[in-house]
């Protein structure tokens, strides 16, 4: 099992940053891929960056030049970098870590980020 436990979120003027964390324990080992989600009310959750074991990374056209996600293995944590931020970037930001055995998921409880116009 894994435990994936994010923080960071707040509120926050247009323009602004944030940087949200995302804390794993457990069986950290079986993960080869975390990622960085979004959901709004009435929306579906979208994706919004990803980075692998190799630190390979993508990110949603939305974000790009604007977010930066990166993972510190020491500290088994995955940072999502916010900048700039604008009213639409609102919403609840969940982590997610993919198993090796790819139909398997992990989602943390989420973090509330709101940007203020």
């Amino acid at each position: 099992q894994v435990q994936l436990v994010e923080s960071g979120g707040g509120l926050v003027q247009a323009g602004g940053s944030l940087r949200l964390s995302c804390a794993a324990s457990g069986s950290i080992f079986s993960i080869n891929l975390m990622g960085w989600y979004r959901q709004v009310p009435g929306k579906q959750r979208e994706l919004v960056a990803t980075i692998t074991n190799g630190g390979s990374t993508t990110y949603a056209d939305s974000v790009k030049g604007r977010f930066t996600i990166s993972g510190d293995n020491a500290k088994k944590t995955v940072y999502l970098q916010m900048n700039s931020l604008k009213p639409e970037d609102t919403g609840v930001y969940y982590c997610r870590g993919k198993h090796v055995v790819g139909t398997i998921y992990y989602w943390g409880q989420g973090t509330q980020v709101t940007v203020s116009s």
